[in-house]
């Protein structure tokens, strides 16, 4: 092995060495902002040694290739992480909508669903101004102008919801293909990862996939386990598989009862993927929790008022002595048959101002007796046990209070998921400043070893012609 032909043979194995890791070096430079890519680092690995005469001769180093450098236990706690924080996002973004239909716009002077609480207040302070003089004619007006403010705000409200409800529904129905495209993405890629890397780093591909599976963190709650030959398997949050290795299982949606279900195979899992995480999971809770929620205390302040009040009027006596009927009731308000969907149906029915009964029947149309009475109610525990405006007032604190926790854990989440990419970026992200004292590494390598096969070369030209002085060029 001591000879010329062994240290050329030497030499050249370190100078491929070097230029395969300037490669790799350059191949990260060039794909310092590409999103999902991976650091690489080149392989050295020193070349069985010979022993000649009891002497041990070294035979030089290989680069065996580059290799990601990733975490990826890092990777999974990012994309628990994300699905938390994309869910929380979602229904963040869902309840300020929500929550914007209650509050007061600043110098707005157009009446809104945020007025509501103004409008019972001044309702019932209509009744009380009737009181001291029920034969006024601008007095009746003012009731049923009150009356129809209140009822139009509560019905727009209602209908901002259900809107708001049918656009929850038709994001969440548009997942499904990106759901499937990802997972059939994901499934291909495991198939090419075991066909060219099974037991070891499959670099670019497996930057693709990941890159893969953290857009899918984002819309649902996923669990990914792996498996031989370096593939992965992805199943939904309750354990539904999405990803076996090279197959992958289509989500389908359908509507039920007019809303988007979500489907495996045969299996409604739309209650798994509620439960989950995800953008998917954020969007099911505001659409099936939370608008509903609001929706149906928005009904039930609105049958308790119509009824109430329809009820009161009904039984006292008009401007003409009458009393209601069935078959003349004296209505304020469309009295509702359920109290679902009474919100959105709520509407002024009386026309005519001298149907509203200020005095008691049988009293005389000079009496106020009845408009006292209804002008107490807005005072009186008439809904689930509170005021009509405390009642009114508690709810959309409470819609308060949910909006603030949701916000809170989604700061928490947004800054523990920045702190888990900060760290796997310190690992696995291009620094250029790295790469260039990489680059002068390798350089001053490659420049040793060409030094080298210099000297090597003109010690061989010099053997070739018998020791005579040669110029090589």
């Amino acid at each position: 092995m001591g000879t010329i032909n062994a240290a050329f043979y030497l030499i050249t194995g370190a100078l491929e060495a070097d230029q395969s890791a300037l490669d790799v070096v350059a191949n990260n430079v060039a794909n310092a902002n590409t999103p999902g890519y991976t650091r690489q680092v080149p392989n050295w690995r020193e070349n069985v040694p010979v022993e000649i005469a009891g002497v041990s001769h070294g035979t030089g180093v290989t680069q065996t290739g580059p290799t990601s450098i990733r975490d990826r236990v890092m990777e999974e706690r990012i994309s628990q992480q994300k699905q938390a924080q994309s869910e929380s996002s979602a229904r963040l973004s869902a309840l300020d909508s929500v929550q914007a239909l209650f509050t007061p716009a600043s110098g707005s002077t157009t009446s809104t669903a945020s007025d509501i609480g103004g409008d019972i207040t001044g309702f019932f302070n209509s009744f009380a101004s009737l009181e001291a003089n029920p034969t006024d004619a601008s007095l009746r007006n003012q009731v049923l102008a009150t009356a129809r403010l209140l009822a139009g705000d509560v019905s727009n409200a209602a209908k901002s919801l259900k809107a708001q409800a049918i656009s929850l529904d038709q994001q969440v129905a548009s997942t499904t293909s990106q759901v499937n495209s990802l997972t059939a993405a994901i499934a291909r890629l495991n198939q090419q990862i075991q066909g060219m890397s099974p037991e070891g780093d499959a670099g670019s591909l497996e930057d693709e996939r990941q890159l893969d599976l953290a857009k899918l963190s984002e819309l649902i709650g996923v669990n990914q386990v792996r498996t031989e030959n370096n593939g992965i398997s992805v199943t939904t949050a309750a354990g539904e598989l999405l990803v076996s290795e090279g197959s992958s299982y289509a989500l389908t949606s359908g509507a039920v009862n007019g809303v988007t279900h979500f489907y495996i195979g045969n299996k409604d899992i739309t209650a798994d993927l509620a439960e989950g995480a995800g953008e998917v999971g954020g969007l099911l809770a505001a659409r099936d929790q939370d608008v509903p929620q609001v929706l149906n205390q928005l009904d039930e302040l609105a049958y308790a008022l119509s009824t109430q009040v329809n009820a009161l009027n009904n039984s006292g006596a008009d401007l003409s002595g009458n009393t209601g009927s069935s078959a003349s009731p004296l209505y304020i308000f469309l009295q509702p048959a359920a109290i679902s969907g009474s919100a959105e149906k709520m509407s002024v029915v009386m026309s005519d101002p001298s149907q509203v009964a200020a005095a008691t029947a049988g009293q005389g149309t000079g009496d106020n007796a009845n408009a006292r009475a209804l002008a107490a109610l807005g005072s009186s525990l008439i809904v689930s046990g509170l005021t009509p405006t405390g009642f009114f007032a508690t709810f959309v604190t409470a819609l308060g209070a949910t909006v603030s926790q949701v916000r809170i854990e989604n700061g928490a989440q947004s800054a523990s998921l920045t702190q888990l990419q900060t760290v796997r970026n310190s690992l696995s992200s291009v620094n250029l400043n790295d790469e260039a004292a990489f680059t002068q590494q390798f350089e001053r390598s490659y420049q040793a070893a060409s030094q080298i096969f210099a000297i090597l070369n003109r010690i061989m030209a010099s053997a070739i012609n018998l020791g005579a002085q040669t110029s090589v060029s």
